[in-house]
């Protein structure tokens, strides 16, 4: 079946209304300029997102964003709300990668200072990091240890040692989600987890030494500790196999249980349980459990990135600063209470490939932020600039709460390796200043720059619209990859 063609309704807004013929049950919305919506009209963006409008319980509106892409059964960049008591959860509508996720450090250094000592750095991270596909992290877990990260996320790290006090509350969730159910999660998934935590993984993942290259808010950077000229270190990882493995067993139980709950499905990838079930409830468990493994890889990569810091640079943590940010989430899906044709709602929000956006007042926020309201990060592709943003109003009329998480692929990563070499890939980038270490060359070609959307005109309609406006632009100075 063709997609719906999506009419435009307004500046940076399309629409796909439903009809007999589409079998919508709610409206899509597509916030995009020109350019980044022909890229989506070019896969099966939008036609995912008339699928994923079309599972019973839906409400309100399907949301692609302006980073949206073709993704496994809903587009990546999509969000959509189902009714808590009578939708649906579905794994795809989350994802392979549970809590992908993007945390910033801030430092006392100044760009300058850092420079004559950044390909050193680099490389310290390199040693200290463990990434790559399979990469196993420093720390071997015991069965017992494993189920504590499962249910303490970030405050399990932190407790170690691998953390401060402090770092987990400025963590969406505080970096640990409520709920987490360690026996609904499978032996396999627990075996791929046991050597994983602490590790930066493969893909697009990626943890970058940055500089604050514009400040557009003065007022939330200086809430943040950003300014002009600053060090700041971002990393880009999330659950690793063990998320994978979860996502991949409860498909199987979706897929199992369609007929018996009388679900049809226009994309057998859009495989769900009704939420209240005995199968959602496993599931949302088994998720729990994996944003929590996530929220704790990062804080102990965090860790090993302080150290690295301090050995390289001969000054402690104190006098370096490096202090958390925050640290937001995406692929997750959460009951929250929204707006929904002019009533208050519970709803299950599914977040693939998207970033909550709340406002200053909401208690969902940081105590730290909850005046301003919550930083947003939106890395962009190897070599160009990742932003700050604030979460805004608007996004809770718009988009339940969200906004975009990236750039975007706009080339596969076979295409990528067609057309660009390592070589081409290393020399563009040092052109600019930015020193690479990859575990593989692939690492590098896969995620190069012209693989992705222009991160600048995603942010752009984020902004424009009111959703989650700009704070500071950050440029790269240091990359290391899987």
């Amino acid at each position: 079946m063709d997609a719906p063609v999506p009419k435009k309704v307004g500046e940076m807004r399309y629409e796909i209304e439903p009809t007999a013929e589409n079998g919508m049950n709610v409206p899509v919305v597509i916030l995009a300029d020109e350019g980044l919506l022909g890229k989506m009209l070019g896969d099966r963006t939008v036609r995912q997102a008339a699928n994923v409008a079309s599972l019973p319980g839906t409400v309100g509106r399907v949301v692609v964003l302006p980073d949206g892409h073709e993704g496994y059964g809903f587009p990546v960049g999509g969000v959509a709300a189902m009714d808590a008591e009578e939708g649906m959860i579905s794994p795809g509508g989350v994802g392979y990668d549970i809590n992908c996720g993007v945390r910033l450090l801030r430092t006392g250094l100044d760009a300058e200072e850092a420079r004559p000592r950044l390909k050193e750095l680099v490389t310290d991270l390199f040693s200290s990091i463990p990434s790559g596909v399979g990469s196993k992290g420093a720390v071997r877990l015991s069965s017992q240890q494993l189920d504590e990260v499962m249910a303490r996320g970030a405050g399990w790290a932190v407790d170690g040692g691998y953390g401060k006090d402090g770092d987990a509350e400025v963590c969406e969730e505080a970096g640990c989600m409520a709920g987490a159910d360690p026996e609904k999660v499978s032996e396999k998934a627990r075996k791929r987890g046991v050597p994983q935590l602490g590790s930066l993984g493969s893909g697009n993942h990626f943890l970058e030494i940055q500089r604050v290259a514009e400040v557009h808010d003065e007022e939330a950077a200086e809430r943040m500790g950003i300014r002009e000229g600053q060090v700041t270190v971002l990393t880009h990882c999330g659950s690793r196999g063990f998320g994978h493995q979860v996502c991949s067993d409860y498909l199987r139980v979706s897929e199992r249980s369609l007929d018996r709950f009388g679900i049809s499905l226009a994309d057998r990838e859009l495989a769900c349980v009704p939420n209240g079930s005995e199968e959602g409830s496993a599931y949302r468990g088994a998720m729990a459990a994996a944003l929590n493994f996530a929220w704790s890889n990062r804080q102990m990569i965090t860790h090993w990135t302080r150290r690295s810091f301090e050995r390289v640079l001969k000054l402690s943590e104190a006098d370096l600063e490096m202090d958390l940010v925050y640290d937001v989430a995406h692929n997750i899906a959460k009951v929250e209470t929204h707006n929904v044709d002019g009533r208050r709602r519970r709803v299950v929000v599914h977040r693939k490939g998207a970033t909550r956006a709340f406002p200053a007042g909401m208690d969902e926020v940081p105590d730290r932020y909850r005046s301003i309201g919550q930083p947003v990060f939106i890395p962009g592709s190897m070599g160009t600039a990742s932003w700050i943003l604030l979460g805004r109003p608007g996004s809770m009329d718009m988009t339940f709460g969200s906004t975009a998480h990236g750039a975007g692929r706009t080339m596969s990563r076979s295409r990528a390796r067609r057309e660009h070499t390592e070589s081409q890939v290393r020399k563009a980038l040092g052109d600019r200043g930015v020193f690479v270490k990859s575990l593989t060359k692939e690492g590098v070609v896969e995620e190069a720059p012209q693989a992705y959307k222009d991160v600048d005109r995603v942010v752009g309609v984020s902004h424009d619209l009111g959703i989650a406006t700009k704070v500071a632009k950050l440029v790269p100075m240091g990359v290391i990859k899987g």
